[in-house]
Order: C-alpha cells, then structure tokens, then sequence
C-alpha cells in the first residue's frame, strides 16, 4: 500500500470505527444473545438455539404487537405523504413569503419527541387536558373525552400526532425536489395545450419518484421503529392496543428483564425491515432504469 493510500485510510479510519461501536457491535451482541437466555438479573447465561424466536413467533402479545405496527407505519407514512405532498405543492406555487411558511410548518419536525409526547398529553389528557375541556364548555361533549385511554380512539390520535409530527419533512424534501423540475418542460405543456393534471402526471411525477421513493424507504424504517412517541404517550396501552414491536422489545429486555428473548425480537424486527427496503429499492431501480 503506497503513502497515498495509506493517507485516505487514516481518515476514513475513525469513521469506520464508529460505524462499529454504534452499528455494528449492538446488530451482533443483539443476534449473539437472541441464542441465549441471557436475564438482566443474573450474570450467567447459556445457550438455547431457537427457543427465544420459537417463544416469541408463538407469542400472540408479539403478533397484535407487529399487526399494530404494521397499521401504524401504513397509515402514519400515508398520512405523512399526503399532507407533506400537498404542502410541497402549495409552497411550491407561493411567490412571496416562502421562507416564512416554511419555517412556520417545519416546527413540528424541529422539536424533540418528549417535548411533543408531553404537549400533547397535557392538550388530550381527560382530565386536565385543554381540548376535552373546550369541547365539554362548547357544549359539544357532555363529558370530557378520553383521548389517551379510550380503546378506541388511542390509536387514531396517535397517527394524527405522528403524521402532525413527520409531515414536515416530507414536505421540505418534496419541495427541493419540485424546485429542480425544468420550467420550460412546463411552458412547453402549456403550449401544446396540456391540462394541469397532464402536466403533474408526465411531468413532476417522473422527476421527483425516485425522491419520494427514497423517501417513503426512510419514512417506512423510522415509523416502524418509532418508539419514544408512542411510549412517553400511551406506553403502549391501553391493554396493549397501542403496543408496537419496538415497545414489546422494550417490556420484554426491561420489564421482564429477559434480554435473549427481547433480542430475538429486534433481530427479528431487522430481518423484517431489510426485507422491505430490499422491495423498495428494487422498485426504485427500476424506475431509473426507465428513466435512462
């Protein structure tokens, strides 16, 4: 290896060693212990083969678990593109004042989850929260509706919330993407006589899926392994009906203090995702095989 090689890897040494301490160590110590009965509690542990995924494949608290999850990543990440997309697309029509619409909508994205979890607990709480509140003195509840422990409404509110939440950035990004499309591409359009609808369907979609694609892969990861909004809301409950696999995990490693198992679970969690992600990128290379 000549000097110069030997320079260019001194420098991408130390990122490539934090690519291992914080990705890859915590993927292999997790797949290592998901064979074991590793306990919090006790120091010793043994071998077990597939008994923990054998345990948790036949959990129905796991399956209602990944169900949930999947409801909350499918229409979270639908809600997301439809606001965030709309948004784009308005923005991208406003000539004066674009700057400050931006900042105004982005808020939400730029706070922290447990600012977000415990403004809205304090706005949906039952009984001292400020919207069951107005709504009773409106007179359009007779009692105080209860947002966060009602079975049935928990988990409604809850997407609302993350779609409030990661809205946003979908929006920023969509709109970088809408700002790169070709003008003149439009005014040709317009000449030739194409309706609005004609022009967004050959036009702006071809030039911005493969972002949206790219995407709707991130958004699908994060809100599929949301935890913190989800816990510091309801905590998964009420009687499990908010409960994701990221929060089983959680109960299972820190409640029940049974590591092995609770890693059997995020190993199955990854092998999930990377799955999806593998159909999402071949989608996404397919479209810029048209594309070339």
């Amino acid at each position: 290896m000549n000097k110069k090689n030997r320079t260019r890897w001194l420098f991408v040494l130390p990122a490539i060693l934090l690519v291992m301490a914080l990705f890859i160590y915590p993927i292999c110590s997790s797949i290592f212990y998901s064979f074991t009965n590793k306990n919090l509690i006790r120091p010793v542990y043994k071998f077990v083969g597939f008994d923990n995924y054998i345990s948790v494949l036949t959990d129905k608290n796991f399956w209602n678990a990944f169900f949930n999850s999947v409801k909350w990543t499918v229409f979270s990440l639908v809600g997301q593109l439809l606001v965030g997309f709309t948004a784009a697309m308005a923005l991208n029509k406003v000539n004066h004042g674009k700057g400050i619409y931006k900042t105004l909508l982005i808020i939400p994205w730029a706070f922290p989850s447990i600012v977000i979890a415990f403004s809205w607990q304090w706005i949906l709480n039952g009984v001292y929260g400020f919207l069951p509140n107005i709504l009773v003195k409106l007179g359009i509840c007779d009692v105080a509706p209860s947002f966060l422990t009602e079975k049935g409404l928990v988990f409604a509110v809850l997407v609302f919330i993350n779609i409030w939440f990661g809205a946003p950035m979908i929006m920023v990004n969509v709109l970088a993407a809408l700002q790169t499309v070709p003008q003149d591409q439009y005014e040709a359009a317009e000449i030739d006589g194409a309706r609005s609808w004609q022009s967004f369907l050959y036009i702006t979609v071809p030039h911005i899926k493969v972002v949206t694609g790219l995407l709707v892969v991130l958004r699908t990861v994060w809100i599929f392994n949301n935890f913190d909004l989800i816990y510091l809301i309801t905590g998964g409950g009420p009687a499990g009906s908010t409960q994701t696999v990221p929060v089983y995990a959680y109960d299972m490693g820190w409640g029940t203090k049974l590591l092995g198992k609770s890693s059997a679970v995020t190993v199955l969690l990854f092998i999930f995702l990377i799955v999806i992600c593998l159909a999402y990128f071949a989608i996404i290379s397919h479209w810029e095989k048209e594309d070339k």
